[in-house]
């Protein structure tokens, strides 16, 4: 398990599961795209 890569983010993801982008690993689509639509990432206690 490593850190999700999203600054604010202390979720853990599985690196065989992890959604990639651009080398780094990310618990879910709305870190892995920046939280551009405004979303946080849905996992309890997550600030991000």
């Amino acid at each position: 398990m490593v850190k999700c890569d999203c600054q604010p983010c202390v979720c853990q993801v599985d690196p065989a599961t992890a959604i990639r982008v651009e080398s780094k690993l990310y618990c879910s689509e709305a870190c892995a795209q920046g939280h551009s639509q405004g979303a946080g990432c849905g996992h309890e206690g997550c600030p991000c």
